[in-house]
């Protein structure tokens, strides 16, 4: 079978022209108003009726090659080969987030199950539904639980008894909420995450056997507007809850561990692992692949850069990164005086054949 091509591919289709999008948009128009555009892609892959956008430098120089009718461009960025009666730029102050608008408009909505219960869902008598509902085949739903209002949950997602999942929830498939853990309103949980397993907690038994599992008897809570990615998993607590704050965001195959404290509007970035009883203050930034230790402290508005290992606190609106992780100005003298070592020892080797001459 021959590949369809891009522009037949794209999923992102638009029914406008330049000009339209550009007042919807607030943009200074550069080129023609009348250019009809259909679908949104990538400068690499775009064609005649293609959107894209540039939003620094490295991407500025791939313009004047690419198929694109018009880009939506950062005002701070010079666009070089651009040929106004042929092609349009639409001009904004920031390209990401006038992207977030079209693709908003563009992209399709995902389809869930239909409105009402599937025949093949299995929900305990005591359950709670609420009103508007959408629930998938395969789902099964524990004693005691409460489901909200307009709440979708899709297939083979797996709820435990005497959860509570707020109103206007969004569980992907295979999801699982263990019992008694509370989702807040507006969550939405992509496929195979899992909220509510067991900590990773043991000791050894006294007479040498082995090891003994520590029972964790808490719950997590998640806050409203939570964003969690797939394959995550959060672990309940062993007392207490483990709680995610209103509006963080968590990529996916994240790892966090029993009674953690994530504050609001955190991000916390793909296959990061976080050990138990950690506290990370409002709005931080977690790159992906960090590691962090048990116990710490991450401050407000702190950032620890991708890869990290961090084995100590983070005071409030710093960057660390590396391994171990360290204030990035200091993590930078060490890289520099590393890319000096080279010479250096050249020098000293010098220096010591001089002195045995």
């Amino acid at each position: 079978m021959t590949p369809a091509s891009p522009a037949t591919t794209s999923c992102c289709a638009l029914t406008t022209t330049t000009g339209e999008l550009a007042a919807m948009l607030g943009a200074e128009l550069i080129g023609p108003a009348g250019l009809p555009l259909r679908h949104v892609e990538t400068l690499d892959r775009a064609d005649g009726q293609s959107l894209t956008f540039i939003r620094d430098e490295r991407y500025a120089s791939m313009w004047a090659h690419s198929g694109a009718a018009a880009a939506i461009v950062s005002r701070s960025i010079p666009i070089a080969g651009h040929d106004p009666a042929t092609r349009a730029l639409l001009v904004v102050d920031d390209a990401d987030l006038a992207l977030v608008r079209v693709l908003e408009m563009a992209a399709p909505a995902h389809r869930g199950p239909e409105r009402g219960i599937s025949d093949n869902a299995v929900i305990h008598p005591s359950a709670a539904i609420g009103v508007a509902v959408s629930i998938g085949a395969g789902v099964s739903i524990g004693p005691d639980s409460v489901i909200g209002d307009r709440v979708t949950i899709n297939a083979n997602v797996v709820i435990g008894a005497g959860a509570h999942v707020g109103d206007d929830s969004d569980l992907r498939a295979g999801v699982v909420i263990e019992d008694r853990c509370v989702i807040g309103r507006g969550v939405l949980a992509h496929p195979n995450a899992v909220i509510g397993a067991d900590g990773f907690g043991y000791r050894p038994a006294d007479d040498g056997s082995g090891l003994v599992k520590i029972p964790h008897a808490g719950i997590v809570e998640i806050g409203d507007g939570v964003e969690i990615g797939a394959c995550s998993t959060i672990d309940r607590g062993k007392l207490g809850a483990t709680v995610i704050g209103a509006g963080t965001k968590i990529d996916n195959l994240v790892l966090i561990g029993h009674n953690c404290v994530v504050g609001r509007s955190c991000v916390i970035c793909g296959a990061t692992g976080i050990a138990g009883s950690v506290t990370i203050g409002d709005g931080a930034i977690i790159g992906g692949g960090a590691g962090i230790a048990d116990n710490l402290t991450i401050g407000a508005g702190a950032k620890l850069g991708a890869r990290s290992g961090l084995m100590h606190d983070v005071p409030p609106g710093e960057d660390w990164v590396g391994i171990p992780a360290q204030p990035a100005r200091q993590f930078m003298r060490v890289i520099s005086a590393t890319q000096r070592l080279p010479e250096l020892l050249k020098q000293l080797s010098g220096m010591s054949k001089g002195g045995e001459s």
